[in-house]
């Protein structure tokens, strides 16, 4: 049985990543946790959810999980470390005895509370009382509402978190009325105030990104890189002994830990960690995305072996949000790399055989389980690998950038 499971970010007031909500489906024809939580979801939780492994994913970060009534009933929430699940409390469940017992007694255990999506409907002081977060949908709440909310949550000491903030001006007006956690890709739009040119550090990190994703790439470009950057050899180091690689012994040479990456591997950790040195003044969470697109488009390209090179799949993910990195325009940034013609028409909105890729890792991370199918079916990708290639992903952006 496989679990899918997808991941969303949420970011606290200074834009640093707080924690991740997790969206579950077991298989592409079932919703979790929409299935008979009586009969199956304890099954699904503790062995492919916990096989696939909760750090894998979240990277150490607090996990928000959904829970059915069926799962609170069954104290599922159990399943999970108190220290990093927070317990998401669904809209349409009520405040039963059962209920209110349950979520006091996960509290006393350590587990954080939050409730989902919230609406003003009796009996929801029970609720509130037992809860430490308010999760308030920003775009369908009426304005005049969300003032009298987050003075009405705050006496009562709780946190709130603004979920569905998909623009930046929704961010702004979200902090402005003291939301403390804020859900949605307003983090991944450009803000482009007024027209500026990259820095000259910026252009060359940029230009050596470029240059590293060739196929015929210089690898004495990469060792200069070593050489001029203490921080990127001591990040190697600490990479090339992460979880991730799982090696029995310590490695501490830089010339040991490129021999043990090969090529095409180093070539890949040069391209995130100069990404990361060009996006140090912006949220950690878009180099973590653009690791995650990278690393699972070139999966994906190798898994059902694409007519496109898969290192031209990881360089398209790579650059996805380069244009909120550096808050100019796709198009300009374009004008200015020496990539490909095939990976600036697909940053640009133009459609190529790069495009099914990203639009995959899109329609995953969005839970539009139906278009990830579809672009499966497409790509003659078995469907029932997605959830693997993806945790992989995830778990290699975490190493990079913990």
């Amino acid at each position: 049985m496989k679990l899918y499971v997808a991941r969303q970010p949420i970011l606290d007031r200074k834009k640093n990543l707080y924690a991740y909500e997790l969206l579950f489906r077991e298989g592409l024809n079932n919703y979790f946790p929409v299935i008979d939580g009586d009969e199956a979801t304890s099954r699904v939780l503790s062995g492919s959810f916990f096989t696939m492994g909760l750090e894998k994913i979240t990277g150490k970060k607090l996990a928000f999980i959904n829970f059915t009534k069926n799962l609170l009933y069954q104290e599922t929430p159990l399943l999970f470390p108190p220290k990093t699940t927070v317990i998401e409390v669904l809209e349409h469940i009520s405040p039963e005895p059962v209920i209110l017992e349950r979520l006091k007694r996960f509290s006393q255990k350590g587990y954080t509370i939050a409730l989902d999506d919230f609406k003003v409907r009796p009996g929801m002081k029970e609720l509130i009382d037992v809860s430490d977060i308010v999760k308030i949908d920003f775009r369908s709440t009426p304005p005049q509402m969300l003032e009298p909310l987050v003075v009405y949550m705050k006496k009562r000491n709780l946190h709130l978190l603004a979920e569905k903030v998909e623009t930046l001006e929704e961010f702004q007006n979200a902090l402005n009325l003291g939301f403390d956690y804020f859900q949605g890709y307003f983090f991944c739009k450009p803000e482009i105030l007024m027209a500026k040119d990259v820095s000259s550090t910026n252009m060359n990190l940029l230009t050596i990104l470029a240059e590293v994703n060739k196929s015929d790439f210089d690898f004495g470009k990469i060792e200069t890189v070593f050489v001029q950057d203490v921080s990127i050899s001591y990040k190697l180091l600490r990479y090339i002994n992460s979880a991730f690689f799982k090696i029995s012994r310590e490695i501490t040479s830089i010339k040991e830990a490129a021999l043990y990456l090969g090529q095409d591997e180093l070539r890949r950790f040069v391209s995130l960690i100069a990404m990361s040195k060009i996006a140090r003044n912006k949220p950690d969470e878009l180099v973590r995305q653009a690791c995650v697109k990278a690393r699972f488009c070139e999966a994906v390209g190798e898994k059902c072996r694409a007519t496109v090179n898969p290192g031209e799949l990881f360089t398209a993910g790579l650059f996805s949000n380069i244009d909120a990195i550096l808050d100019q325009p796709m198009a300009e940034i374009m004008r200015k790399l020496p990539l490909s013609r095939r990976i600036k028409e697909t940053l640009t909105g133009n459609k190529t055989e790069l495009s099914i890729y990203l639009d995959l890792i899109y329609c995953y991370e969005n839970v539009d389980w139906g278009r990830v199918r579809q672009f499966a079916k497409t790509l003659a990708l078995p469907e029932d690998e997605i959830p693997a290639i993806y945790a992989q992903a995830c778990e290699s952006a975490n190493c990079l950038t913990e």
